[in-house]
């Protein structure tokens, strides 16, 4: 221990007593970055704990797109073993119907005036003179011009919509997209470059077949503003076009028959 002559530890003590009367100058702040990292590290916490459960021990950034294509082809399954089960029921209410129709004289009238409204409504198969119209995507992007963006080089919905109402508005007596066979009442709507219709999904090219008076409908198909746009689209991008006249078979309307909604003529 070290000794100070009494003068200087009385000069001391009095240093400090005064120095403790005075007003105590205020605490610094905390800096921001103080109180962010444990609040930061709380979240990365949440977030790698949120992470694990969610994936359960698989990997996060594993491809799933094989297993989307296997649910697609399941489901595909699955809608092809439905249409053959209710075209099954269908012929036994068919079968049933002409049994009791032997017998029962009203069931023989309401079934003639349903056989006699089966072709205008689309349920029998026709065939006779009409055009057949094929819509393609374009070649690859390296193949077409620099500037040409995706968009540009697939067919759309409003394409394949054009060529439909061209051939309607020209007198089509009946029609099929990719050999199915679709009424004024049909929506056609494209998902991607894919087209779906009635619940089924088909890739191009798209293939469309109308019975009618070839003359007139080649005719539509001129005047449509939306062809017009899509061979323009043609000659700059080498999207694919192909319009035939030849003797064509559309097949029976084979989807529901179940109406969703109906109004009264008036």
């Amino acid at each position: 221990m070290e000794y100070t002559s009494g003068a200087t530890s009385w000069q001391k003590v009095l240093r400090r007593a005064a120095a403790g009367l005075l007003p105590r100058r205020p605490r610094q702040r905390r800096p921001g970055w103080s109180i962010g990292v444990p609040l930061i590290a709380a979240a990365a916490g949440l977030l790698f704990t949120t992470t694990a459960t969610t994936a359960d021990g698989t990997a996060l950034r594993e491809d799933r797109r094989p297993q989307l294509n296997q649910l697609i082809e399941d489901r595909r399954e699955q809608v092809a073993a439905s249409e053959r089960r209710a075209a099954t029921l269908r012929g036994e209410v068919e079968q049933r119907t002409n049994t009791l129709a032997g017998s029962d004289a009203p069931i023989k009238e309401q079934q003639n005036r349903a056989q006699g409204s089966l072709q205008n409504a689309g349920f029998t198969a026709l065939g006779g003179p009409g055009v057949t119209v094929e819509l393609n995507d374009a070649p690859q992007l390296e193949q077409t011009q620099s500037d040409a963006t995706n968009d540009d080089l697939v067919v759309h919905q409003g394409d394949v919509q054009a060529v439909v109402n061209a051939l309607w508005a020209g007198g089509a007596e009946a029609m099929s997209i990719m050999n199915v066979r679709v009424l004024t009442t049909s929506a056609v709507r494209c998902v991607g470059n894919t087209l779906l219709l009635h619940g089924r999904v088909y890739s191009p090219p798209f293939k469309i077949v109308a019975i009618g008076d070839p003359a007139a409908l080649q005719q539509a198909l001129a005047s449509s503003q939306g062809v017009r746009l899509f061979k323009d689209a043609v000659d700059d991008y080498q999207l694919g076009y192909n319009e035939t006249v030849s003797t064509v078979r559309v097949p029976a309307f084979e989807d529901s028959t179940a109406l969703r909604s109906a109004t009264v003529p008036r």
